[in-house]
């Protein structure tokens, strides 16, 4: 009996596990940007798919379904953890630093950096285990200003 209930758990954790994929992880996260400050634009919405889009090179059909996952995963996420948990385990630092760009784009696509959306970017960052110097580094790259 102790057998078969640590296989349910195991079996239950490697489907959710195949559902948080690093594409779906990553278009989570931006999503979560786009929804901080509670105003949704145009602009943000654009800087999301260029993102996926140059990151993950999908054909249209699959950049709309990700992106449709993507905010009903973060809608549905009860923390960040389990997307970046995803990440960490299968990504380099390159492509943290991407993904990190990828927040402060959608960030100051509106142009409007609000405070919500930087400290939700600050609290990625760190669930990432990026130092702070990469994360100034990646606002500056990003921002409009330079």
């Amino acid at each position: 009996m102790l057998k078969s209930l640590l296989q349910l758990f195991e079996t239950k954790e490697s489907e959710a596990q195949q559902k948080h994929t690093v594409e779906l992880a990553t278009a989570a996260l931006l999503s979560e940007i786009m929804r901080a400050d509670a105003n949704v634009t145009n602009s943000e919405l654009n800087a999301y798919k260029t993102h996926l889009y140059k990151q993950f090179a999908l054909s249209d059909d699959e950049l709309k379904l990700l992106m449709e996952e993507g905010r009903t995963s973060a809608e549905e996420a009860v923390d960040l953890v389990q997307f970046t948990k995803i990440i960490n385990q299968t990504c380099e630092a390159e492509q943290k630093r991407d993904i990190l760009e990828g927040l402060w784009a959608i960030a100051f696509a509106d142009n409007q950096l609000a405070p919500i959306e930087e400290h939700t970017i600050r609290r990625i960052s760190d669930l990432l285990h990026v130092p702070h110097s990469h994360f100034i580094k990646a606002k500056l790259r990003v921002s409009p200003e330079n």
